[in-house]
């Protein structure tokens, strides 16, 4: 898909200001962090639980967005003599610095999920660990879980453990970077080797009858105090990344199902109804879909750069709808156990600078190898753990789909009355008057309402905005 930009004017810029402060101070979004929890997490920085073991020899390195701070991965790749493969995943140990039951422990059970605005983020952990002391970034030590995950040749995995360690990662990429050296054949064989490992994952994905949806994404880029919506189809070595904390997440629940106790990360399989009322949307957005044809199949022939694949990519976003924690313990293994989408049992582990549960289940997985039952402190808050994050989920949700509100009405603000050119994605069943545009320029996605006849479901179409204002209005739209 192209990108493309639009800035905030200059007359949007209050409104905009004032809607996003409303944002972050509406109800159920944490504020700044109490004292005790700050004095606690400024006494574990300077003091962390450390690992008898030490990979600081390992170099390592990570790949995120451009000015990330909170680094909870960093990997190193490297052939083995049999012809397979060794992955050195090492987690941010956040564990290390927090203590059950303590200020800090307590505030991120009340925060669940890091928050992502336009112009800042309500952080899981206090900043002084999750941008600082419990980091993985570059030129200093670190706790760490550090995985090691042996492949064979053709990438399965035949070997996986997690210890405790103390890391060093060496150098700091983002996506762009890692894809241009792995592309100019310039990578060191630690980076070049995630593309060779993550195709052969993406095979056996294939295999299992895994689907990875490639969705561009819609994103609020902040530039010279004004912000911009652009679309970014996938790399790549996006995906490529992914298959690593695939690899990992699908270790990390085999550990814990072996053990007896741990979280996975469910997702039901799809009704058939879901996958029918699909099959008419790629009818209607003009996509082809044979009947011998697999879902998963499709999924990998789509080009996310062109819109009508792009909107069909989006609308394939319900299937997932249903995913969620799924507690066992004492070897009793849930009935329904597997993430439909990964097409195998799988657990979230990689993120616990962000994300409540990661911690948990990484140190699941450290007891199980190690052969002994977990800590009491993790046990005891298993039980909450679904719930707690389903909670978090909505409300990071919730802020994700009104950050974009607010900046595409500031961005649109001053156009009311414009006609723009865009694609039907979506026609409310219950009312086929009603539905979704996805401009071409700009990036908008937004609501479409047709005061006579029903939206023309992935049709281009002439559209005029009605109204838009920051935290007032919505980006709303007719039919020209």
């Amino acid at each position: 898909m192209p990108r493309r930009q639009l800035h905030v004017s200059r007359a949007a810029g209050d409104p905009l200001r004032t809607a996003l402060r409303e944002l972050r101070n509406a109800p159920g979004i944490p504020g700044d962090f109490p004292p005790d929890v700050l004095a606690e997490a400024e006494a574990a920085a300077k003091a962390p639980r450390l690992p008898g073991r030490d990979d600081t020899d390992l170099p390592l390195f990570t790949i995120d967005p451009p000015g990330s701070t909170d680094l909870d991965q960093a990997m190193h790749l490297a052939r083995r003599a049999d012809g397979g493969y060794r992955v050195h995943y090492a987690i941010a140990d956040v564990a290390a610095f927090v203590t059950p039951s303590g200020a800090v422990d307590a505030e991120a059970h009340r925060r669940v999920l890091t928050l992502y605005f336009p112009d800042g983020r309500v952080p899981l952990h206090p900043p002084v660990l999750s941008e600082g002391a419990a980091s993985l970034l570059p030129g200093r030590p670190v706790p760490a879980l550090l995985w090691r995950i042996d492949l064979d040749a053709y990438g399965r995995r035949v070997a996986a453990e997690v210890r405790r360690s103390l890391v060093r990662s060496r150098a700091r990429l983002d996506y762009a970077t890692a894809q241009r050296l792995i592309d100019e054949g310039t990578a060191e064989e630690p980076l070049a080797l995630l593309r060779d490992i993550g195709r052969l994952r993406e095979e056996l994905e294939v295999e299992r009858g895994g689907v990875s949806l490639n969705l561009p994404q819609q994103e609020i880029v902040e530039a010279e105090g004004s912000y911009r919506l652009v679309y970014r189809a996938p790399r790549p070595a996006d995906a490529w990344n992914a298959q690593i904390s695939l690899l990992a997440g699908t270790a990390a629940a085999d550990l814990m199902t072996a053990a007896g106790t741990g979280i996975l990360r469910t997702l039901p399989t799809a009704p058939d109804g879901a996958v029918a009322r699909l099959r008419r949307s790629a009818l209607a957005l003009g996509v082809d879909w044979p009947h011998h044809v697999s879902y998963a199949a499709l999924i990998r022939s789509l080009d996310p750069r062109l819109p009508r694949h792009a909107a069909f990519l989006q609308d394939c976003t319900t299937l997932l709808r249903g995913a969620g924690y799924t507690v066992f313990t004492d070897g009793r293994l849930p009935e329904h156990a597997v993430h439909a989408a990964v097409a195998d049992e799988y657990a979230h582990c990689t993120a616990p600078l962000r994300r409540l549960a990661d911690r948990y289940a990484g140190e699941l997985c450290v007891a199980a190898v190690e052969g002994r039952e977990p800590p009491e402190w993790v046990r005891a808050a298993l039980a909450a753990l679904p719930g707690e994050m389903a909670d978090g989920g909505r409300r990071a949700g919730g802020v994700e789909r009104e950050s974009v509100d607010v900046v595409e009405a500031a961005l649109l603000m001053d156009r009311v009355g414009e006609v723009f050119t865009g694609t039907v994605v979506d026609v409310r069943e219950d009312d086929p008057a009603t539905g979704t545009v996805h401009l071409e320029d700009p990036a908008v996605v937004a609501r479409l309402e047709s005061p006579g006849p029903p939206l023309p479901l992935g049709e281009r179409l002439d559209v005029r905005l009605r109204r838009a204002y920051p935290g007032r209005d919505k980006a709303l739209f007719a039919p020209a």
